[in-house]
């Protein structure tokens, strides 16, 4: 039987090069037809997970997508997306390009060998994943234990949302500068990191795995969190509530009895990585994107997606029209940076990490999320934080945080009384825009033109 399903999964895999060697991807950059953007398409037969593939590239390059079609019917994939750089000019870094061409054209195996480059190769350092209960202070006790364990943080990734809290951390012995491979340590390392997530009365499993291999961090913290069931709801006092609902994204779910589609409609502020962030989520709940259309309108961004499950079936109930709801959303608000946001760049140095985050909680700062970065022996951190208590960030205890890190090391890079402007979500004038139906009349491309925290 083994032998059986064995020689039929090597059939597949050799019938799927096959196909690709018939028709290899084909790639096409054009700074020419768009005034404002670069407009990549993006030609090859189609696999499950091309489209996430694709995406996770362009967004990894730090580029902004500001609008997207996608077809994948009839076994083929082909995709067109107009982008940007991070100040919002047409990409013309040849480096870019190439590296562009590389990975989406014939040199690329979606499936197997392909490697963004948000991906962490680990093979010198280790791999902490953390899910937990947020709490106040919750990195800066992480982050002292990891100190006492004399691991140094190469970098970390924290988010928090709707009361919990997920991390990815790269480590490395603070002697060697090496991964840690000796088993008693890392269950060491394990079983500690594990009581302080414990550390508030939850029903809940705090979870933490370690690992030598590779990982695509913020793909694994949408994965963690969305297996910790972030996007379920819980009691809120009313002045939360409706500080959330101004923040709700707008994601609705119909059926297009038809076609056999679930169009998913998706309506909220604009920011980096959002497409990303939707299509990581459809995958993961494992939906295939047919058909889709992305598109940004000064400061909203506007998002449809004709999905199928796996299975072949559109959403089947409303139960699981609810989730997938509940997951989109999850999904938009985890990366939402609130609070004040601080940047800190020196020397690294071993404990930098633990002393940093231990003044923000003397200060009664709670971090919201974190980036840690180490590069050159420099270490470049940025912190989200907010009060505690739920009030504005006073000025004279961030100038007191200052004087104590640095005024040159630790830099603000927004105004503490911003906090609490809050922008409304603007009216809309119906539950869904089906902006792509007009493809089904086509055959071609040519029309294309964070819960408060307590970390």
């Amino acid at each position: 039987m083994d032998v059986s399903m064995s020689f039929s999964q090597d059939m597949d895999n050799e019938y799927e090069k096959l196909i690709r060697r018939m028709n290899p991807p084909r790639v096409v950059i054009d700074n020419d037809s768009c005034k404002k953007a670069t407009v990549i398409r993006v030609d090859s037969a189609n696999e499950y997970g091309i489209l996430l593939e694709v995406v996770q590239i362009l967004t990894d390059l730090n580029l902004t997508i500001s609008k997207a079609y996608i077809s994948s019917d009839g076994g083929w994939f082909m995709d067109v997306f107009n982008v940007t750089d991070q100040d919002g000019n047409k990409v013309t870094d040849e480096v870019v390009l190439d590296y562009i061409q590389k990975s989406l054209g014939p040199e690329a195996c979606f499936s197997t060998s392909m490697r963004s480059v948000g991906v962490i190769p680990s093979t010198d350092s280790t791999v902490i994943e953390l899910t937990g209960c947020d709490r106040p202070g919750l990195l800066s006790e992480l982050s002292a234990v990891l100190n006492h364990l004399k691991c140094s943080v190469l970098s970390a990734e924290v988010w928090t949302h709707n009361t919990r809290a997920a991390a990815v951390m790269q480590v490395t012995d603070d002697l060697t500068g090496c991964g840690i491979s000796d088993p008693e340590r890392l269950s060491r390392i394990k079983n500690l990191l594990r009581n302080v997530l414990k550390g508030s009365n939850t029903p809940r499993e705090a979870k933490t795995v370690v690992s030598q291999g590779e990982v695509h961090t913020d793909r694994r913290l949408h994965q963690m969190m969305f297996e910790d069931r972030d996007y379920e709801q819980t009691v809120v006092d009313d002045d939360s509530s409706i500080q959330d609902e101004r923040q709700r994204p707008d994601v609705c779910v119909d059926n297009w009895l038809d076609k056999d589609y679930s169009v998913v409609t998706v309506r909220c502020k604009d920011r980096p990585k959002l497409l990303f962030d939707t299509v990581c989520t459809l995958t993961d709940m494992q939906y295939v994107v047919f058909h889709g259309s992305v598109d940004t309108e000064g400061t909203e961004a506007y998002q449809e997606y004709y999905v199928r499950h796996i299975d072949g079936s559109p959403v089947k109930s409303e139960a699981e029209k609810q989730r997938v709801i509940q997951c989109l959303e999850a999904a938009i608000k985890r990366r939402v940076s609130e609070g004040l946001k601080l940047e800190l760049c020196t020397t690294d140095r071993v404990g930098l990490l633990s002393n940093v985050t231990r003044i923000f909680r003397e200060n009664s700062l709670t971090v919201t999320r974190a980036e840690v970065k180490t590069k050159g022996g420099k270490a470049l951190n940025t912190f989200y934080v907010s009060d505690a208590s739920g009030y504005s960030i006073d000025a004279k205890t961030i100038d007191s945080i200052r004087q104590t890190i640095g005024q040159t090391i630790l830099k603000v890079k927004n105004n503490p009384q911003e906090q609490q402007q809050r922008q409304k979500s603007p009216s809309h004038d119906s539950p869904t825009r089906f902006l792509f139906g007009g493809l089904f009349k086509s055959k071609s491309f040519v029309n294309f033109g964070l819960v408060r925290s307590y970390s």
